[in-house]
């Protein structure tokens, strides 16, 4: 049924795309197909005796994690989570983000039924990186990162993965309940509300499910790994606002190369092993996208008094609006 589901979508999306396109909706149907051949329910792989011991131990805390989900947080209790597929490679999708040589703006990637979103995510790695050398030729700057997980929102049953099932007990939460939260609000046509948004709920959820389970070091080391996090994030901020005025001010070519250029070289300095030496523009926005707007969602459920439901719902509310309003209604 899934894998008719799917054809049926990609006969909807030929009626419109170009070559290029065609070649793109295929891999991502022949991607998501090979993805349900692979999936069998968790219940199934625990009571196979052939299941590896450590892959059952992991499944059977994603199964804790995935109740807590719907129990605790509020987020779709539905059958998402609930099977396992192994794969035969690091990551389920690649992503490749793009941004014009002088500007801090992702390119837009438009799609029937989801929309446009901030990137293009491909099923191989070679797809994805032969994309990211279309859109060099084009002059766009270009990064490509493997992703563990992503939702469908709630099309099909998103599975537990081998790509991330191996992934200590904070992050596989962090994971789940990431996912989840797409299924429960999503904004058409608009990445950094969607994933600043499930990044807010992510977070509160692990706090709230360490505590439930009474893990206070843990908690500790979240809360600290956290913060080098929002220091990391508020450094990319400050860089792609200063980017972004230089861009604006204009010049030459070659001025604002040599400062663009500068502003990056000091990125690195500061985060040696964190941004790439390729980083440019499209680096950047990779980041923004995941954490530009998540200090006003976080004011909201503030303003809530942690009340997940009711953030929910204003949340949901606000997303309705037009994208240019978004902002400025999360901040009152």
């Amino acid at each position: 049924m899934k894998w008719r589901l799917a054809a049926a979508a990609l006969l909807v999306a030929l009626a419109v795309a170009g070559c290029e396109s065609i070649s793109y909706y295929s891999q991502a149907v022949s991607g998501q197909v090979s993805l349900f051949a692979r999936t069998r329910p968790v219940e199934d792989w625990l009571a196979d005796p052939g299941t590896a011991p450590e892959l059952r131990s992991r499944l059977l805390k994603a199964r804790d994690i995935r109740e807590f989900a719907s129990r605790a947080l509020g987020l779709p209790d539905n059958g998402s989570f609930h099977a396992y597929a192994q794969l035969d490679r690091p990551y389920v999708v690649w992503n490749v983000y793009a941004a014009g040589e002088f500007s801090v703006e992702p390119k837009q990637e438009c799609f029937p039924f989801a929309g446009c979103v901030s990137y293009r995510g491909f099923f191989s790695e070679a797809d994805a990186q032969r994309h990211a050398a279309n859109l060099r030729k084009q002059g766009y700057d270009v990064y490509v990162g493997g992703v563990a997980a992503y939702s469908t929102l709630g099309w099909f049953d998103d599975p537990l993965l081998s790509t991330f099932i191996g992934f200590s007990d904070t992050q596989l939460a962090r994971l789940v309940f990431h996912e989840l939260a797409h299924q429960k609000v999503y904004a058409r046509n608009d990445t950094m509300f969607n994933e600043s948004f499930a990044v807010t709920v992510e977070e509160e959820g692990v706090r709230r499910w360490l505590e439930a389970e009474g893990r206070g070091a843990e908690l500790a080391a979240f809360r600290g790994a956290q913060m080098r996090k929002r220091e990391f994030a508020s450094r990319i901020r400050q860089t792609r606002e200063r980017l972004a005025s230089i861009y604006a001010a204009g010049g030459s070519r070659e001025a604002l190369a040599e400062q663009k250029r500068g502003e990056f070289e000091r990125l690195r300095a500061d985060y040696p092993g964190i941004v790439p030496v390729e980083a440019g523009n499209a680096f950047l926005v990779s980041i923004a996208l995941y954490t530009e707007m998540v200090p006003a969602f976080e004011r909201l459920l503030a303003a809530c008094n942690g009340d997940l439901r009711q953030f929910y719902q204003r949340t949901d509310k606000i997303g309705t609006l037009p994208k240019d309003e978004r902002p400025l209604a999360l901040a009152r």
